[in-house]
């Protein structure tokens, strides 16, 4: 018996990542800045996970966006190798030893 088989795609090996259409990318994106915007908007900054480039590119282009739409700088940096961090001037890490007056 012959089965015709319709939207079947190919998986990827093990660990590896799907990349998203033009859509889902656009859906991302927005869902990103809606979500990590009234975050930041609350608290100042957002911690947010970002384990493959394209996911750390995702977290940059908001950042620049959220920039761009409150005209206020999102600074963006790495916290570590899976983890990205969105804050607005005054509330970034603190030094460990901080200067004394």
């Amino acid at each position: 018996m012959i089965r015709d088989l319709y939207n079947v795609r190919v998986q990827p090996a093990e660990g590896g990542s799907t990349p998203l259409t033009e859509e889902e990318e656009q859906r991302a994106r927005a869902v990103l800045f809606s979500d990590l915007g009234n975050i930041i908007a609350e608290r100042g900054w957002v911690r947010f996970p970002a384990y493959s480039p394209e996911e750390r590119r995702r977290l940059v282009d908001v950042a620049h966006r959220l920039s761009a739409h409150w005209e206020q700088q999102v600074f963006i940096e790495a916290e570590d190798q899976c983890a990205m961090r969105l804050h607005l001037a005054g509330h970034g890490p603190q030094p460990a030893n901080p200067l004394l007056p």
